[in-house]
Parts: C-alpha cells; sequence; structure tokens
C-alpha cells in the first residue's frame, strides 16, 4: 500500500499533527492519537485484535471532501 499525503490540521504541513492521506486502495489513512482510556475502548464495536483507534479533529476530515 502507497500513501499520499493530503493535509493536516494546525496551520502548518510540518509536524505531528493529525494528518489525513489517501491510498491507493481506494481508502484512506489517519494519522492522530492512539486512544487508550478504557472506558472509550468498551464503547467501540467489533475491535480486531489487529486493529486499533485514533482520535483527530473533526477538520481533519474535511480534506477527505475535497480528494473523493
Amino acid at each position: 500500500m502507497r500513501l499520499t499525503f493530503i493535509g493536516k490540521t494546525g496551520g502548518s504541513n510540518e509536524g505531528t499533527c493529525p494528518a489525513l492521506y489517501k491510498t491507493d486502495r481506494g481508502t484512506y489513512v489517519v494519522q492522530g492519537k492512539i486512544v487508550t482510556d478504557p472506558r472509550a475502548l468498551g464503547d467501540v464495536r467489533d475491535l480486531a485484535a489487529d486493529e486499533t483507534i485514533v482520535e483527530v479533529p473533526a477538520d481533519v476530515l474535511e480534506f477527505a471532501k475535497e480528494h473523493r
């Protein structure tokens, strides 16, 4: 799988802010903070052993609208 950077928040395209990438498989990858809160993880449905969830600000998802 190859990723193409789409955008990130924080007013700069440098640093470690949450970001969105488009894959060459027609999917998206998000870069964000790993959720470790047990209560939040308990709210997730059907999380497989090879999956995790990440938290990103809503404005990161706005980039997906521009790159469909």
